[in-house]
């Protein structure tokens, strides 16, 4: 049976879908399930939890916990990181508010942004360190990453380590189930393929499974009809001038493009239905909710729902194990992969797995315009995992000047300022720039 070890299980909600779906399946449940921390606390919570999910499920995993990363990492199979560096205090806070004081504001800042260059740079030595670590007492393990910001930390690691490892991410299947319900289609009955980078891969095919109808112009009626979400605008308005769908959501990529949060026309935050710092509301709310729950997840006379989730990764490691192929989208260095994007850089495409593990799919080239609108976040990404693996501070700049949300609202002198005031505030997790 394979030794998974979960690096940052004290993120004891997400710990508890993934050992869902790891210990639903018969040939996975006798795993050894190891769970790595360096909150304590958590920790135990989660420990708490994976037991529960065990018992609910019947399973009878082996199941230890440690805050030593090296002891959780001996002869595993598969790691799964969902670690967050910094946290929410100080890290995401400071990402948000030292911005907002140059009139620049962001919806999650995780990705791309100065938020996600901030995160990213930040993440990767950290990433890095693990991967280190892997070499040294894993090196035939699958890193399973769930970090963001999720193209920047797996182009410094394809670069930088030889262990292997793919990017996981649910906004694909998020999205199919939104567009599904949308146009009044079951989601099983829809066939697509989705290629790109990740938060920007697109819909290149969608269509009925059984008949082959192209189902694209009933994303167009959506539009005529009025029938759009509020939540979702800023995605029908890129399909209506893209022609194709993106896979993440509108509060996402309102904010890896310059033309939708404007500090001068205001109005269009509500046009749009922009929910400017959104994830600082959403932390907040779990933050002041943690303790109900903490005490509710470890109540033993609480029991513990256990529903299969849409995540991949239990369906790697199954396919991995059993040999049984599937498909899923993972984030994979650009080997001629999507022939218009550059060589190296993260995309997003299906992948199969099995025995063999995760192979990615040849796409060839992607819609010119669909390729040019990636190149600008690719520029950014580029340049904050240059910044990352050589130390270089100018790097940093130059990621700033060419963020697309950022140059739309700053100039250069506000540019390299914000650069600056983020580094001093962060200082004692970049101390290679000081």
């Amino acid at each position: 049976m394979p030794i998974i070890t979960l690096i940052g299980a004290g993120s004891t909600v997400f710990a508890k879908n993934l050992l869902g779906d790891l210990l639903g399946f018969p040939e996975l449940a006798s795993s050894t399930i190891r769970l790595m921390d360096i909150d304590a606390e958590r920790l135990h919570t989660s420990e708490i939890v994976a037991r529960k999910v065990a018992h609910a499920l019947n399973a009878t995993p082996t199941i230890e916990v440690t805050t030593d990363r090296r002891t959780a990492l001996q002869d595993a199979n598969y790691v799964i990181c969902m670690i967050q560096v910094a946290g929410y205090k100080p890290g995401t806070v400071v990402d948000f508010e030292i911005p907002k004081k140059y009139g620049l504001r962001q919806t999650i800042a995780d990705t791309l942004g100065i938020g996600g260059i901030m995160r990213g740079l930040r993440t990767i030595p950290v990433l890095i360190d693990i991967c280190r670590d892997m070499e040294a007492v894993c090196p035939n393990a699958l890193f399973l990453n769930y970090v963001n910001p999720m193209c920047m930390n797996q182009w410094a690691l394809s670069r930088a380590t030889p262990i292997k490892t793919v990017g996981l991410c649910h906004s694909v299947p998020h999205t199919a189930g939104e567009l599904a319900h949308d146009i009044g289609v079951p989601v099983g009955d829809i066939n697509y393929v989705v290629a790109g980078i990740n938060h920007m891969a697109f819909y290149l095919k969608f269509e009925q499974r059984y008949t082959g109808e192209n189902l694209i112009p009933r994303i167009a009626q959506v539009i005529a009809e009025d029938r759009v979400p509020e939540s979702n605008r800023v995605r029908y308005e890129m399909f209506k001038r893209l022609g194709y769908f993106v896979t993440e959501s509108s509060e996402h990529f309102s904010e890896y493009v310059p033309w939708f949060i404007k500090r001068d026309m205001p109005e269009m935050i509500e046009q749009y239905n922009i929910p400017l710092d959104e994830y600082i509301r959403r932390c907040e709310n779990q933050i002041a909710d943690w303790n109900a729950l903490r005490h509710k997840l470890e109540d033993d006379a609480e029991q513990i729902d256990v529903q299969r989730s849409v995540e991949y990764g239990s369906l790697i490691i199954h396919s991995m194990e059993t040999g049984i192929p599937r498909t899923i989208y993972g984030n994979m260095p650009n080997t001629n992969i999507i022939t218009n994007l550059p060589d190296g850089c993260c995309v997003e495409v299906p992948c199969l797995v099995d025995h063999n593990g995760v192979q990615p799919t040849h796409i060839g080239a992607i819609p010119p315009h669909l390729a040019a609108l990636m190149q600008t976040n690719i520029n950014v990404q580029a340049l904050t995992v240059e910044a990352a693996l050589t130390g270089k501070r100018e790097h940093i700049y130059h990621a700033a000047m060419l963020d697309p949300h950022t140059a739309a609202e700053l100039n250069l002198d506000q540019i390299w300022s914000l650069v600056d005031d983020l580094i001093d505030a962060h200082s004692s997790w970049l101390p290679q720039y000081h």
